[in-house]
């Protein structure tokens, strides 16, 4: 089993496989400090020129990743499932690192 620091997964791109676009990079992670486990991958938004134009987060819960590679991460979400795993604010407490 190959191992990935939080830096080496940071580096990779998040690409569906259902549509084949280029989400972005896992800029954020939550984790369980109980089980010592990543649960999703955060991308953040972008924010906009003074605010306008912002773009949601988007959390990728691991397990709809379907691999990791040398280059990406490959994750398998439908149009309804990419809706679901947007969030517009982050207000909740986690810990991200």
């Amino acid at each position: 089993m190959r191992r990935f620091s939080t830096v080496d997964l940071r580096r990779l791109e998040i690409v569906n496989l259902c549509d084949g676009s280029r989400l972005g990079y896992a800029s954020d992670f939550e984790f369980d400090c109980e089980d010592a486990r990543i649960l999703a991958l955060v991308i953040v938004g972008n924010c906009g020129l003074f605010g306008f134009g912002k773009e949601d987060d988007l959390i990728i819960p691991w397990n709809l990743i379907e691999c990791i590679g040398e280059d990406t991460i490959l994750v398998k979400l439908s149009q309804q499932e990419l809706s679901r795993c947007t969030c517009q604010s982050r207000k909740n407490k986690r810990f991200h690192f």
